[in-house]
């Protein structure tokens, strides 16, 4: 297995000691592989949110492009916006 050294600071180095000492893992190693476990999994939770966020700004896009839309008027605003989430609920 690669080594690396990595740098922490005394409370994360403390808080990996910590963990250690209870038992939850074996060794600060096995903590520092589930905590990249950890943030590979929220970089792929992210990345795949942006994707959703993007192909939904690109309907809406695409919407407006085929005239597809309803315009309100400033005065009835709170109320559309106000209607839209009581029908998501």
């Amino acid at each position: 297995m690669p080594t690396r050294n990595i740098n922490l600071t005394a409370e994360q180095d403390a808080f990996v000691e910590e963990i250690v000492r209870a038992g939850k893992y074996q060794d600060a190693s096995e903590a520092m592989r589930d905590a990249v476990r950890g943030l590979q999994h929220r970089i792929r939770t992210e990345d795949l949110k942006l994707d959703i966020l993007r192909s939904q700004l690109q309907a809406g896009i695409d919407a407006l492009d085929r005239g597809d839309f309803i315009e309100i008027e400033e005065a009835d605003l709170d109320a559309a916006l106000d209607a839209l989430v009581d029908g998501n609920r």
